[in-house]
């Protein structure tokens, strides 16, 4: 045998969003530098807005080199040694738009189709010659049909699970809502009545300070069959048929809630987080370890804008990938930002606003001529790099869990918490708790410009900004600790490594 077929092949499957592409790509890396052969699924979709991405940006590489799937939609722009890219069908029709797609639409999709999808993309792959054979398949914790197709071929069937473990815990209680009665809610109006400060004591590992309303946002339910309460739901129950679950976090930050989830479920829990630091201090330089899966252009100016200003002056704006909004809170949003006064960069992607709204001429003139000079607004970055630079001192974000790690554990950036939806709202309840994280502070969901001004401006400058930003370095110190040399996400990726895949 030669030495390629000796090689450990991993095929790493990822949810088709940004969000989950990030960690997914982290973690494959970082499986990569030990040695393993890694093959990286994309959606055609998204596979293809990746090809784009690189090709539109100008630190794209030159490279260039043909699929080894002929089904796939496009051939690849990128190639890293022992590191092969492929695609499979998400069952939608195809696309060329470059937003994020539909999460109802995608959940009915991938319900269909990614079982199927998966079964032949293992068997084309397990076929091709000089590829070595399939030892493990690392699929998204929502990607529940590529776990089946794995443990059909007989290899290791890993979840990685992109959001927090408290998201996680939440999310598990699902069932629970439903047989307790408290949803689905009768009406809509629990929005409004006071239903959702109900509090909830009974989850294990979050018995306090948790209320209805911080729990995932998918449970606001008036019809149970709802498909991305339904979708989550039967998502999270195929991760307890995994080999094995990865955590993108580490123990010390969710310590409760991860002892209750090891109590509560078989599969074994690795917790290898944050995954973006782990890669940043244990993955040799190489043009793969330089290598973002970002399927927008980044705006590189940005970092040069950021150059120019004084340190810990910026507030950065970024609320994902997926998030949208009305055009009335982006505008209160927006002269929040001005009227504080402080230097901004706003991340606003061209399908932010919600589809009922008019996309044009986003923000009002008079907007642009009261920032000149002061205010950037550019539709995609370099996030990691923007948020470890000096001249940023908060961060206003969604709470997405990649930009909550990057941002506090990356960074040491205090947060404004904007949650939108998913389990944003239970990240931001930890992050803005005094006696669980302590970094954040939230928005109200009906935005208003003033409350905007005075977060800006408390916590870039003010007594409560200043313990902010004392306990995001502390959890900052935390998380490097972690992920050093001997630190206990580091040890755990030793032993999934041993374990799981016979290192």
């Amino acid at each position: 045998m030669d030495e390629a077929n000796k090689k450990g092949h991993v095929v790493c499957i990822s949810f088709p969003a940004q969000g989950h592409l990030n960690p997914m790509m982290q973690f494959a890396k970082l499986l990569h530098s030990r040695g393993f052969y890694i093959t990286f699924v994309n959606t055609h979709f998204n596979h293809n807005r990746l090809i784009r991405a690189k090709a539109a940006s100008s630190s794209s590489s030159s490279s260039s080199s043909s699929s080894s799937s002929s089904s796939s939609s496009s051939s690849i722009s990128f190639s890293f040694p022992d590191f092969n890219f492929e695609s499979m069908s998400d069952g939608l029709p195809p696309s060329d738009r470059d937003a994020t797609q539909d999460p109802p639409s995608l959940c009915y999709a991938l319900l269909e189709n990614c079982l199927p999808a998966s079964r032949e993309l293992l068997a084309r792959i397990g076929s091709a010659d000089g590829v070595p054979a399939i030892t493990c398949v690392v699929s998204d914790g929502l990607m529940g049909g590529a776990m089946e197709a794995a443990k059909e071929i007989g290899v290791p069937a890993v979840q990685l699970w992109t959001a927090s473990a408290c998201g996680f815990m939440a999310y598990f209680q699902y069932p629970q809502l439903l047989t307790r009665g408290i949803i689905p809610f009768k009406d809509e109006n629990f929005e409004h009545d006071g239903t959702l400060n109900k509090l909830v004591d009974w989850i294990p590992g979050m018995e306090e300070n948790m209320r209805l309303r911080d729990l995932p946002s998918l449970m606001r339910i008036t019809d149970p069959n709802e498909i991305l309460f339904t979708f989550q739901r039967d998502q999270l129950q195929h991760c307890l048929q995994a080999s094995a679950i990865i955590f993108n976090t580490f123990d010390s930050i969710e310590q409760k809630v991860l002892e209750a989830i090891k109590s509560n479920i078989s599969p074994q829990i690795y917790t290898v987080g944050p995954l973006h630091l782990l890669e940043e201090k244990h993955v040799p330089e190489s043009p793969l370890k330089s290598f973002r899966p970002t399927l927008w252009r980044d705006d590189i100016y940005c970092l040069e804008w950021l150059a120019q200003r004084k340190p810990k002056s910026v507030v950065y704006v970024n609320y994902g990938s997926v998030t949208t909004m009305s055009k009335e809170n982006l505008v209160e949003f927006a002269w929040g930002l001005a009227n504080s006064k402080h230097p901004f960069l706003w991340v606003l992607r061209p399908d932010v606003v919600t589809v009922d709204d008019d996309g044009s001429d986003l923000l009002p003139e008079e907007f642009s001529d009261e920032i000149t000079g002061r205010g950037l607004v550019v539709s995609w970055c370099p996030q990691e790099k923007v948020l470890v630079h000096p001249s940023v001192g908060v961060f206003l974000t969604h709470c997405g869990w990649n930009s909550l790690l990057e941002g506090v554990c990356g960074g040491g950036l205090p947060l404004i918490c904007w949650p939108f939806f998913f389990e944003q709202p239970t990240n931001c309840r930890y992050a803005c708790l005094d006696d669980e994280w302590g970094f954040g502070l939230e928005v109200n969901q009906q935005v208003k410009r003033k409350e905007v001004e005075d977060l800006v401006r408390e916590v870039m400058g003010g007594e409560k900004g200043e313990k902010l930003r004392k306990r995001a370095l502390s959890w900052q110190q935390k998380a490097e600790e972690a992920t050093d040399v001997g630190g206990s996400s580091f040890d755990n990726l030793k032993k999934f490594l041993k374990e799981i895949l016979h290192l």
